[in-house]
């Protein structure tokens, strides 16, 4: 849906650990950049609670393929990250069946900063943002596929 007539592809990005957001990103983008990806436009959140609602804004615009969502939550002492883990996700996930726009959900949701590290860029484990853009070009490939002619 970009201008140049290519895949648009909105990153939501929640911004509460910098760090993460940047390295996440930047797997997201470096992953949509080698699958030949131009439009790539970054809109920063607080945290991943805000995720669904701007996933939602770009989805609806009509300007993008898809949305990569992108945070981290890390567990704390108290009930909040269960409460902002599962309605992130469940926001997103609703986003994508209620537009047909596929959003990757690239939210970590893990116990330290350590476990985070090792599942963003440069980390010892999966990449979690380019996980996150792998299944939005994989549900784009589908939709596709099954698309009717026209």
């Amino acid at each position: 849906m970009s201008p140049e007539g290519g895949t648009a592809v909105a990153l939501c990005v929640a911004t509460f650990y910098a760090e993460l957001a940047e390295k996440l990103a930047q797997g997201a983008r470096d992953t949509l950049s080698e699958e030949g990806v131009s439009s790539i436009e970054r809109f920063d959140v607080p945290g991943a609670f805000e995720l669904p609602l701007i996933a939602s804004y770009a989805a609806r615009s009509g300007r993008y393929d898809a949305a990569v969502c992108l945070g981290a939550v890390i567990r704390g002492e108290t009930d909040h990250y269960a409460y902002v883990c599962s309605e992130a996700a469940r926001g997103i996930q609703q986003v994508q069946l209620d537009t047909g726009v596929p959003c990757g959900f690239g939210v970590l949701t893990v116990d330290s900063m350590e476990q985070a590290l090792e599942r963003v860029t440069g980390g010892s484990k999966r990449d979690t943002g380019r996980q996150a853009a792998q299944a939005v070009l994989a549900a784009l490939a589908v939709r596709a596929r099954v698309e009717p002619a026209g």
